[in-house]
């Protein structure tokens, strides 16, 4: 397959839902692709870690549009995930049909620089303790969000799901990705010893509402957003931007991985690694100038490229999700962005998403 180009206990929390409208949060569901599920999702438990963060956000709307009717929510502000004792805390207040982990560190190319030794642990420990309390408690499925830079380094592109462990990743964000890399041995192991379905989803680069926008730590097109709708804001002349626009990533939209990854669930009965994206891929440059134009800048990019850019290329191949799982990205770059932009500017004024 060759990548497309795109064109320019405590206070435990349980929410018993049933079927939202056609949309939930601003979130738009005129495609049918829930409709293909076989699973009666209304019937099971689910335990979703991160609920309140990006990925999260975007699962439980969708959880909530089948009709799942008993959501837990499993919050830090009440479980610290990277501890034992409370992991097995949550299993005893909860005891979930499926796992939904999608809690996690996450960041940019800075923050992976300057705390490698904390995205190392915290998203070892969660991952591993997770995966492990959900088979000792009985569930039938357990679904996590890997890490696409978790891909060797020279991987050929697209990358493929059979080249995963051919090689070790980037250096900058090698600490956070082989941690995330890791659980994927846990998946399999776990299925051959005590035959637990656990599936790992490999997104490209996420955007999309609720993302982290603030700019010491944020992923490239929330930083990207925020920098373009302010700089319109504050009538700016420039926008400055690392590197020289050349590198290219597959951006995906959010809701179209929670839809992939709930679409994993229902179909698959062993553990699994399964790349979740668009298949398609746009360099930095393009980005810019599609934001360039939602937001009405009219002046100048300034690039450096004495900053870092990543590597140069990076893109998936999607033909396994989309044989096995019927999976279909709904969402182009420049819709996403459209609505990504909205979204930031209608909520611009709220203090957290620009922490």
């Amino acid at each position: 397959m060759i990548c497309s180009r795109a064109p320019l206990s405590g206070n435990v929390e349980i929410l018993r839902v049933v079927a939202s409208a056609a949309t939930h949060k601003g979130r738009d569901y005129k495609n049918n692709q829930l409709e293909r599920t076989t699973m009666n999702w209304s019937t099971k438990k689910i335990l979703v870690t991160g609920g309140n963060g990006f990925l999260g956000h975007a699962v439980v709307a969708q959880l909530q549009r089948l009709g799942v009717k008993e959501l837990f929510i499993a919050r830090s502000k009440n479980y610290d995930l990277t501890k034992e004792t409370e992991v097995v805390r949550l299993f005893s207040d909860f005891k979930p049909d499926i796992v939904f982990h999608l809690a996690g560190l996450v960041g940019g190319i800075l923050p992976n620089k300057e705390r490698p030794a904390e995205f190392f642990y915290r998203n070892l420990m969660m991952g591993t303790l997770l995966l492990h309390y959900a088979q000792q408690a009985g569930a039938e499925k357990f679904v996590a969000a890997g890490a696409g830079c978790g891909y060797p380094e020279h991987a050929p592109i697209p990358l493929s799901e059979i080249s995963f462990w051919n090689g070790l990743p980037q250096k900058e964000s090698a600490p956070y990705s082989l941690a995330k890399r890791l659980l994927t041995v846990q998946s399999e192991a776990y299925y051959r010893q005590y035959g637990f379905v656990s599936i790992i989803c490999v997104p490209g680069n996420l955007y999309g509402p609720w993302d982290n926008f603030n700019l010491h730590d944020a992923h490239v097109i929330p930083a990207l957003v925020r920098k373009f709708v302010e700089a319109v804001q504050a009538k700016a002349p420039n926008v400055g931007v690392w590197g020289d626009g050349r590198p290219s990533r597959d951006f995906v939209y959010v809701d179209d991985v929670a839809l992939g990854m709930i679409r994993a669930v229902d179909v698959y009965e062993r553990n699994e690694v399964v790349n979740i994206s668009s298949g398609v891929e746009t360099t930095i440059r393009e980005v810019c100038e599609h934001l360039a134009v939602l937001t009405g800048f009219a002046g100048k990019i300034e690039w450096d490229a004495t900053k870092p850019g990543g590597q140069l290329r990076r893109c998936f191949d999607i033909s396994k999700s989309q044989r096995e799982l019927q999976f279909v990205p709904q969402t182009d770059i420049r819709a996403g962005l459209t609505k990504t932009v909205e979204w930031y500017k209608a909520n611009w004024s709220t203090p957290e998403l620009r922490r």
